[in-house]
């Protein structure tokens, strides 16, 4: 019973085959892997969608290097009969369609193999908006395991068997609904593979980005040193690298106390000030 509102969009990689295989696909084939290269494994109704904005930029320079690998599994192919069937009707009633724990079940199991079983060495997550928030901590958690297995669910969402038998950790982008977990998946990616050593070339730029400490991001200014009656600020040309690193320090406090006062509430406790 698949739900009428929720097509399939048309094929935006014409190297991928949006026909149901049970082989996993790994994306951009015919590029190197490197041994032990931190691999991430998607399960999705629309593997088609992958790699998107990850094969672009420099996780998707990365990814053809082989510093890290990706890898859709398709639910469709585990589905029920002619019509691939993965979803039907919540038990008790009500709106919607929910995905089936047997061939949500027999995706996962195959996304498993290969794989450690402890979770802190490879997690595996279900992108759900009752989900844990999620943060650069999660992003530096994940880069630094083996791997990551993602769920995408769609519909009004998956079995709850599922969730319980694979233990499987529940995520958020944040609190508003999207049509599937696809987006999500390839935020949570991107901002945890840029994390993986080399990706980025140069490591000391990801600790001077918002949240690395708990603070948001100081202002960033260029060339030209005047634009449009606006100049940038006299301390950041003075040469004087003791006093730049107190302006922006002072500056990464302000902007969190004002913007973000739970961020600002959380670096409080953490320093004791």
């Amino acid at each position: 019973m698949s739900d009428p509102t929720d097509s399939k969009p048309a094929r935006s990689h014409a190297r991928l085959s949006i026909s149901p295989s049970l082989t996993p696909r790994s994306l951009m084939e015919g590029t190197p892997r490197l041994k032990g290269a931190w691999c991430a494994k998607v399960l999705t109704l629309f593997p088609e969608t992958f790699p998107g904005v990850l094969g672009a930029s420099l996780t998707g320079k990365a990814l053809q290097q082989g510093l890290w690998a990706l890898e859709t599994i398709d639910l469709r192919a585990f589905g029920h009969g002619k019509h691939r069937q993965v979803d039907d009707t919540p038990a008790g009633g009500g709106a919607g369609l929910v995905m089936r724990p047997d061939v949500l079940g027999r995706a996962l199991d195959m996304a498993a193999s290969g794989t450690p079983e402890d979770p802190s060495r490879w997690p595996r997550i279900y992108l759900s908006p009752r989900g844990e928030p999620f943060t650069q901590a999660h992003a530096k958690r994940l880069a630094a395991a083996e791997g990551v297995t993602l769920l995408c669910g769609r519909f009004e969402g998956v079995d709850q068997r599922v969730i319980d038998h694979f233990a499987l950790e529940e995520i958020s982008l944040g609190d508003f609904v999207l049509t599937g977990g696809e987006i999500a998946a390839q935020a949570m990616l991107d901002a945890t593979v840029r994390l993986i050593p080399g990706v980025l070339g140069n490591a000391s730029s990801t600790e001077e980005e918002s949240f690395s400490d708990g603070l948001l991001e100081h202002p960033q200014y260029t060339q030209p040193r005047d634009w449009r009656g606006h100049a940038i600020p006299d301390v950041l040309l003075s040469g004087n690298h003791g006093e730049i690193a107190k302006w922006r320090r002072a500056e990464a406090e302000r902007l969190t106390r004002e913007r973000r006062p739970d961020l600002w509430a959380r670096f409080r406790d953490r320093s004791g000030s």
